[in-house]
């Protein structure tokens, strides 16, 4: 068997998500997750961004709570990335199954919309974690670009603390 078949079998699911984390407590965004990404995480390989915020908290949560195979990607280099991605790769990187770099000459938003189709072409679906504010972000592409590939898509809305999570699936 080679890896891609191992793929075949295991769900592979591409987080995305907003950056802009700080308005919930990190004790909200593991509950979040919990409820969001542990009903997958026992036969999953998660590809994530390797940015900050979702794609730096996701991964920690993931690491410590799941047995889930986890991969990074990137655009670049991880040494290009911001400093809490850096610092949340190299706290989960015994858990971490594969770190992706791909190499974009530039870091510039199309080296960031490639690396989100990358993750999701390898997915059988994506989750997606936007802040209820930022209506055209990467996030929204990722997902979109999900949609378009004829994959579900489970939309969890990130708000301000005092709002409940709502999710939709999307298909």
């Amino acid at each position: 068997m080679t890896p891609y078949d191992t793929e075949l079998i295991t769900r592979a699911v591409a987080i995305t998500g907003t950056r802009a984390t700080g308005h919930r407590s990190r004790h909200d965004y593991a509950d979040l997750f919990a409820a969001y990404l542990g009903p997958f995480a026992d036969d999953a390989h998660f590809y994530i961004g390797g940015a900050k915020g979702i794609d730096s908290l996701a991964p920690a949560w993931l690491a410590e709570n799941t047995a889930a195979r986890l991969a990074v990607v990137v655009p670049g280099s991880v040494g290009q990335q911001h400093a809490e991605a850096r610092q949340a790769i190299a706290r989960t990187r015994a858990r971490i199954k594969d770190v992706v770099e791909l190499r974009a000459a530039e870091l510039a938003t199309p080296a960031y919309h490639a690396r989100n189709r990358w993750m999701v072409d390898r997915a059988s679906m994506t989750i997606g974690f936007p802040h209820a504010t930022e209506p055209s972000t990467g996030t929204s592409q990722t997902l979109n670009y999900t949609a378009e590939q004829g994959k579900p898509r489970l939309i969890v809305p990130v708000q301000l603390s005092s709002q409940a999570f709502p999710a939709t699936m999307e298909s």
